[in-house]
């Protein structure tokens, strides 16, 4: 339009255009020198981002926690140029900011970093500051600031502030004062107890891993392995179950245990091993009086407080309600961890445990974790509240909620539950996180001053040192009673309940996946039935199962706990192990290896041996023989048979069955030893056995052969009988002074043609019947001319003088 005006002629004069312009760099000029010397506004936005994060502001320590009127206030941390450029003409601030009314402010202010100046508020003017004239880039410098709560500008009713300290500076590049540096925290301030203080339940966690083996010494005392000395690092002064009892005494805590933690530290005070390669060595005595220490310290850090057992080794109810139900028998795991809890923290403690809670991991719960958790026992549920959840309450409710049936989920506050999860080893990091538990804590308190409520705080299971150093600092910040008072977890789960709570499980499908992912697979429940069903086979057979059943039982126990999170393969390994132990025990009792066997004849007897290889006697065994082939070898009569055995300790037992055969050939024979019940125990053994049975032509050949040989004896014995009653007959008549009649060698020896002797016809015929050159003529006649006569031996007879002559042949001479 100034250029269609001047074309026109209608444009300013040049006088007026030069009075313009004078005007222009008049005012034009202040304003660019303000432009040069202060950043633009885009420069300042509402958070400055990396800018106000230059210096790493740390809050170290911060005393009182939880002041009160006439209290002083002492901040002091660390400064530390994280930039590029040196800094100069600073200032170190003290910022209190206004009062919060609700927990999600707490939260928005944990959450920032860096800056906003919409929202932070401007340095104390009754707090002097801290001149820091120059800080190099790197270096780290102190500070300290104290300062009287009456210049706080606290509100006399008290309530949760923001507290922070800030660094406000120049570098070289932007000499301008800004702020490069602020670190946040919370100071709750409640200088008279307020009329319903709520009730808070803190649990103190005493767990750890998996330490016992499932194997033991052979001694009478059955000393236990340990699959490492981990435990007693733990146990050290110093060490994290050491810290975790120190600072639980005189706080106003719930003790929740796992009863596998107290018999591991009971076996390792009363002498215990640890593997050694293939072997195992003894616990050092240094070890074994560290747990007797410990356990002195526990039992009295316990005494007057309130103490829930959890069932043994703390198993994994989530992993059981996801994976472990698939396996038939895995719930039976969980009812014995539960009836083992009770007895080993009585025993050990010397206090009587509360044993219905079951805390699953996380406190996260479905349908099915809720049905879990309850079989064996457990009515009251530890769950957390970012699983079930009160999103339509503008207030925290009470713990306690009934489900129904007898069950009650107390609900811990998640917030407070994972405070102190993370590294604590840090002052600024431990500092932060207890001032913002304490600043929650008066917050739920003052969301409904009128109504008196009770909050449950559950922490992670196996907090470390330094977590557990800034959980007991936190519980030390609530001593005061001012909005809280202690309340153990017993009552709590009494507590009426608020009528306007949830009551609502979450469907299976709204469980944290991070967690599912790290739940024992289906495959670890069915190792633990394998060993199981393998230890139930096994101890029927003992004379005394308690050297077995209770270490093997309790490492099945242990392999469901919930310390393998995160840990797959040693949970695995671990698995492998206690199977190994057990495969160990009983391959002890086995049958003896038999080399084939040749059967000859209709029937024999078969041995087999069994060998018993451990310290106990074994009963309750059935050995069988079958046979592959009963047409052609049976045993005891039948195609099989079962005969009762018991072994001794250390020995070995044969058993013989009695086999008969029917016909020739190759027969193959399995023993197998079962239980009383019928269950096949160890493996089968199989040899062959070979029958050679005797044929009748065999044996009438045989008999045949046995037949001759007596009647050759038989006629050797009659010809030697014959001969020597003739040589007798010649020796009487030639001592009765009668010629005896001469024995010719050939009557000596029977005619070859005549046949044995014994097949000669009877003598017993009449003379007139026998015929006249009958050869037995002879010999009857001269048995009858000596009829009436003494015997020639006779001792009375006279028998004349002896002949010098010699004999003669084939005569008989008394001497």
């Amino acid at each position: 339009m100034a250029e269609a005006a001047a074309f026109q002629g209608t444009g300013p004069s040049p006088a007026r255009r030069w009075l313009r312009r004078t005007l222009t760099i008049a005012v034009g000029a202040p304003l660019l020198a303000g432009l040069l010397q202060t950043p633009p506004a885009s420069a300042q936005p509402a958070e400055e981002g990396p800018v106000s994060r230059t210096v790493d502001v740390s809050i170290d320590t911060l005393s009182p926690s939880a002041p009160v009127e006439g209290d002083t206030v002492t901040v002091t941390g660390t400064l530390t140029n994280r930039g590029k450029r040196a800094i100069t003409d600073a200032t170190v601030n003290l910022r209190v900011g206004p009062r919060m009314d609700s927990r999600s402010e707490i939260d928005q202010v944990a959450r920032r970093k860096g800056f906003r100046s919409d929202s932070d508020p401007r340095p104390l003017d009754a707090v002097p500051e801290i001149d820091i004239p120059r800080l190099d880039v790197g270096v780290t410098r102190d500070f300290r600031i104290s300062v009287p709560v009456a210049k706080l500008d606290l509100d006399e009713e008290g309530g949760v502030y923001q507290l922070g300290v800030s660094l406000t500076g120049q570098t070289s590049d932007q000499q301008y004062d800004r702020v490069l540096g602020i670190e946040r925290t919370f100071l709750p301030y409640q200088p008279e107890p307020t009329d319903k203080r709520t009730q808070l339940t803190y649990l103190w966690p005493l767990m750890s891993s998996a330490h016992i083996s499932a194997d033991t010494a052979s001694d009478d005392q059955q000393t236990p392995v340990f699959q490492d000395d981990e435990l007693a690092e733990e146990l050290r002064p110093g060490g994290r179950l050491d810290e975790l009892v120190t600072l639980g005494q005189g706080l106003p805590v719930t003790w929740v245990i796992d009863p596998d933690l107290l018999a591991s530290v009971d076996a390792m005070a009363n002498g215990y091993r640890v593997k050694d390669g293939t072997g195992h060595t003894a616990g050092t005595e240094a070890n074994r009086k560290l747990a007797e220490r410990w356990l002195g310290m526990l039992e009295k850090a316990v005494q007057g407080r309130k103490v829930v057992a959890l069932p043994f080794a703390d198993p994994d109810l989530a992993s059981l309600a996801h994976h472990g139900k698939a396996v038939p028998g895995s719930l039976q795991h969980l009812q014995s961890a539960t009836q083992l809890a009770g007895s080993t923290v009585e025993t050990i403690l010397h206090v009587q445990p509360a044993t219905d809670f079951a805390w699953p991991v996380e406190g996260a719960v479905d349908p099915s974790i809720m049905a879990v958790s309850t079989s064996a026992g457990a009515r009251k549920v530890i769950a957390r509240s970012d699983s079930i959840q009160d999103d339509d309450l503008p207030y925290t409710p009470t713990a306690a909620r009934p489900l129904g049936g007898g069950t009650t989920a107390v609900v811990s506050d998640a917030e407070l539950s994972t405070a102190f999860q993370g590294d604590m080893v840090r002052a600024e990091t431990s500092t932060l996180a207890v001032q913002e538990f304490l600043a929650q804590t008066l917050a739920i308190t003052l969301e409904q001053p009128q109504d008196q409520r009770s909050v449950v705080v559950a922490p992670q299971r196996r907090p470390s040192v330094a977590q557990a150093q800034a959980m007991a600092a936190a519980v030390r910040g609530l001593g005061a009673k001012r909005w809280t008072q202690p309340l153990d977890l017993v009552a709590a789960a009494a507590v009426k309940p608020d009528p306007d709570a949830s009551t609502t499980v979450p469907r299976a499908s709204q469980y944290p996946k991070k967690l599912r992912d790290s739940e024992l697979p289906v495959q670890a429940f069915r190792d633990m039935k394998t060993t199981r069903d393998e230890l139930d086979d096994f101890k029927v057979i003992l004379t005394d199962a308690t050297r077995v059943v209770p270490p093997v039982g309790n490492a099945i126990n242990r392999e469901m706990s919930t310390s393998w999170r995160g840990r797959a393969g040693e949970a695995a390994i671990y698995r492998v192990d206690v199977e190994d132990v057990l495969q160990r025990l009983t391959k002890g009792v086995l049958l003896v290896d038999k080399s084939d066997l040749t059967l000859s004849g209709r029937s024999a007897t078969i041995p087999v041996t069994v060998q018993n290889k451990l310290l106990q006697d074994v009963e309750g065994l059935v050995l069988r023989l079958t046979s592959s082939n009963g047409t052609r070898l049976k045993v005891d009569g039948e195609t099989s048979a079962e005969l009762p055995i018991t072994v001794r300790a250390g020995h070995s037992q044969s058993v013989k069955f009695p086999a008969s055969a029917n016909a020739n050939g190759q027969v193959s024979m399995t023993a197998q030893l079962y239980t009383v019940d019928g269950t096949p125990y160890g493996s089968p053994m199989t040899f062959s056995v070979k029958v050679s049975e005797m044929t009748p032509t065999v044996m009438l050949v045989i008999a045949g052969g046995v037949l001759l040989l007596v009647l050759a004896g038989v006629r050797m014995y009659s010809q030697r009988k014959r001969l020597a009653a003739r040589a007798a007959e010649a020796e009487a008549e030639a001592e009765a002074g009668a010629e005896p009649e001469a024995v010719t060698e050939a009557e000596a020896e029977p005619d070859a043609e005549a046949g044995p002797a014994d097949d000669r016809p009877s003598d017993d015929r009449p003379a007139d019947d026998r015929p006249a050159d009958d050869p037995h003529d002879g010999d009857r006649s001269a048995s009858d001319s000596a009829a009436g006569t003494e015997h020639p031996s006779d001792l009375d007879t006279d028998t004349g003088p002896e002949s010098a002559d010699p004999s003669g042949p084939s005569e008989k001479v008394d001497r």
